[in-house]
């Protein structure tokens, strides 16, 4: 199983629970994971993490540690999104006529979603958003809309039981 990010798991990780000062293995496991093609960014998300809309003085850890050579290099996905199901997720996922706010709502989601779309039997999207399916229109939760195309979801925390995370992985490989 591929897990591809969504760039709020990485975001609220460093803000949260695994910031790079606290536990500094969580980032390289990611990157060995990476290495392994288990987990992946495409690069739709990357672009929201690597501080390219940042002053350069401004940019944070995160996008300090996803512009290094060995993180694009083993968890920037390769290939690109079809256009065509980026268009169908937004259509049949959220709304069939999105105004131009509705798509500054829903941000680099549908490439995400569009991605898992291509081989759903095999991808999962990793996202720190709850199901609510109450939410329409812009505003649905990416677990919902995976739902809806039949694709794997979870959160950070199901991936990283899945996948075998500890702060002591190397020792264990």
């Amino acid at each position: 199983m591929l897990y591809l990010l969504d760039a709020n798991t990485l975001i609220n990780a460093k803000d949260q629970y695994y910031s790079f000062d606290i536990v500094p293995e969580y980032w390289e496991w990611l990157v060995f994971q990476g290495s392994q093609h288990n987990i992946k960014i495409p690069s739709e998300i990357y672009s929201e993490i690597n501080g390219a809309n940042q002053n350069k003085r401004d940019r944070d850890e995160l996008a300090h540690w996803s512009r290094r050579e060995e993180v694009k290099a083993h968890l920037l996905l390769e290939g690109e999104v079809d256009a065509v199901l980026v268009n169908q997720v937004i259509i049949e996922g959220y709304l069939p006529d999105p105004s131009e706010a509705d798509l500054v709502k829903m941000g680099r989601d549908p490439f995400l979603i569009a991605y898992g779309l291509q081989d759903r039997d095999k991808v999962t999207i990793v996202t720190t958003e709850a199901s609510k399916p109450s939410k329409k229109g812009a505003n649905r939760h990416i677990p919902d809309i995976c739902n809806h195309f039949g694709i794997h979801s979870c959160n950070t925390f199901q991936m990283i039981r899945t996948l075998g995370f500890s702060t002591n992985w190397q020792a264990s490989r």
